[in-house]
């Protein structure tokens, strides 16, 4: 899954621990005869993150900031049989693309969307995010965030996700098993993933004090308890909070694709006799 493409995020970057989940449950899933590696389609936008699309070797579609669920969702339109991923940052997801996650939530078109939140621009130094902590100072806000920080578990929960997942980008093997999960799952697959900068908003001393794994006694189907647990911690990085990681709700319900008949066999499969003549009659 590897390219030959040279790596240029910071040394000991936390995306390095991404990357790596990344090719190891994609790997894994194809070892498992659970995908082929020919149908795995990719998409990032622009940022730190975004620069995964370089280092996974498979096919895909680099586009514009903000507007990676809307490359997934032509993608899979397109082609249903492809198995889809986006990658991108939370300012870019969270921000400028922050009505795409909420209608893809409703839609449930069949892709898996990754979010590395770092909770700060780092590919421009350090501006806050929506998801920046209150009075965070950064290089757009030298007098400190006056917000809080939105909730994008709670957001994707309310907005009709059905796959809502927390990863840590500090805990590897826990983040490949929840993305397994996420590309086996048939529907939308959103997971939020707590990646420090260590460059501009460097928590790891926190997440490494409060976040902790979902126990197995709990429900993924159950929505209210998803949401709650949604809640437990608000986004602060000064306040003591646990901070909750792993799939906090999974429901199958009908996809987007299989509401249309003409998306139930790819488009370049069917046999068309297209009569140009009669088609353009009535505009003569």
């Amino acid at each position: 899954m590897k390219t030959k493409e040279k790596n240029t995020w910071c040394p000991g970057c936390t995306n390095m621990s991404l990357l790596r989940s990344v090719q190891e449950a994609l790997t894994e899933l194809i070892n498992e005869n659970k995908i082929e590696k020919k149908n795995i389609s990719i998409a990032a936008d622009i940022g730190c993150f975004a620069k995964i699309f370089d280092y996974i070797n498979v096919s895909g579609f680099c586009g514009l900031h903000g507007r990676t669920i809307p490359l997934c969702f032509g993608m899979k339109v397109g082609n249903p049989e492809l198995t889809v991923l986006g990658f991108a940052g939370d300012g870019a997801t969270y921000g400028e693309g922050i009505s795409h996650l909420i209608h893809n939530c409703r839609f449930n078109a069949d892709f898996t969307m990754v979010v590395a939140n770092n909770k700060t621009f780092a590919l421009t130094t350090g501006q806050a995010t929506p998801t920046s902590e209150k009075g965070y100072k950064g290089a757009s806000t030298p007098l400190g965030v006056g917000e809080d920080p939105m909730n994008p578990l709670a957001l994707a929960l309310m907005s009709g996700a059905s796959f809502v997942a927390r990863g840590n980008a500090l805990n590897p093997v826990q983040l490949k098993n929840i993305l397994k999960q996420a590309v086996e799952h048939k529907g939308f697959a959103f997971i939020d993933i707590l990646q420090p900068c260590l460059t501009f908003n460097n928590f790891t001393p926190y997440l490494q004090k409060n976040a902790y794994e979902i126990g197995d006694d709990y429900n993924v189907k159950d929505l209210d308890q998803a949401l709650k647990k949604s809640l437990e911690w608000n986004g602060s990085l000064s306040e003591d909070g646990k901070i909750p990681t792993g799939v906090f709700y999974k429901k199958e319900k009908p996809i987007f694709e299989e509401q249309w008949p003409q998306l139930k066999k790819p488009w370049y499969q069917v046999e068309r006799n297209i009569n140009q003549k009669e088609n353009v009659k009535e505009f003569l």
